[in-house]
């Protein structure tokens, strides 16, 4: 009985090693594709892309948003992910791209890749579509959404406007994405004895309100990711600081707009 069991096992266990080969070589492929630009290498090792594109649940041929990109470092790695029959979208506004202008220079001058398309669009009118993208990806975005934009005017900055429309831009989102589809949220954190409004003074929010938040909007929660956490940042810097610029304590949440 015992011989019989051994050819079942495994092959059982080479059906699961081989799915997991699968799953995880399109991403090791995508972060050591020769011709990456410097900037993207130097990145790597702070936002182990390793451990957060496979949340996304990406397949060749599908359609996937980068949400305010900025420079573009995860729509490269993405388009890598859906390949040259799959789509993704760098999504700026005007504050975004002027933030990451050199370095998407340095991406598209003189380089060609083909199945990223920027994206450039203000919050009032995101263009995605409905029910056809695959998967979106928001990264140190979210909780600009909250902060109250301010000019400096010789003394102090005094505020300017309004906060963006949170509750538009999420309903364009799930609007867009297809029923299943993945929504990953990646932020810095703020002390879990911090007020809102000293966390956002530092371009900080907090994990749970983040959560709380964006399942408001109809998306379920689906699970969260350590690796990105730095139990040695004590969330009292602005994240621009140069002491903790780059190395921050940030969280990693997974959604998915439901399938009804």
């Amino acid at each position: 009985m015992m011989s019989r069991c051994k050819p079942i096992v495994s092959l059982f266990f080479c059906a699961c090693l081989s799915s997991f080969v699968v799953w995880s070589d399109p991403v090791k492929e995508a972060v050591s594709k020769p011709g990456r630009i410097q900037t993207d290498l130097k990145r790597d090792k702070r936002s182990r892309p390793q451990d957060i594109i496979p949340f996304l649940n990406l397949k060749p041929g599908d359609r996937v948003v980068d949400i305010f990109g900025s420079g573009g470092y995860y729509s490269e790695l993405l388009a890598s992910m859906v390949g040259e029959q799959g789509e993704v979208l760098l999504h700026n506004n005007r504050g975004f791209r002027a933030w990451g202008i050199n370095i998407l220079n340095d991406r598209f001058t003189a380089r060609d890749i083909g199945n990223i398309t920027q994206h450039d669009r203000e919050i009032a009118d995101l263009d995605l579509g409905t029910d056809n993208l695959d998967a979106a990806i928001m990264v140190m975005a979210y909780h600009d959404m909250y902060v109250i934009p301010s000019r400096y005017n010789g003394e102090k900055y005094v505020p300017i406007g309004p906060p963006a429309d949170i509750k538009h831009l999420m309903t364009q989102i799930y609007s867009g994405l297809k029923a299943g589809a993945r929504f990953v949220v990646i932020d810095h954190a703020a002390g879990t004895d911090m007020d809102m409004a000293d966390a956002l003074e530092l371009h900080r929010i907090h994990e749970s309100f983040a959560k709380s938040d964006i399942e408001s909007y109809g998306f379920k929660y689906i699970t969260s990711s350590s690796a990105l956490r730095n139990p040695d940042d004590d969330h009292s810097m602005i994240v621009f600081d140069s002491d903790i610029k780059g190395k921050t304590d940030r969280f990693a949440l997974v959604f998915e707009k439901p399938a009804f």
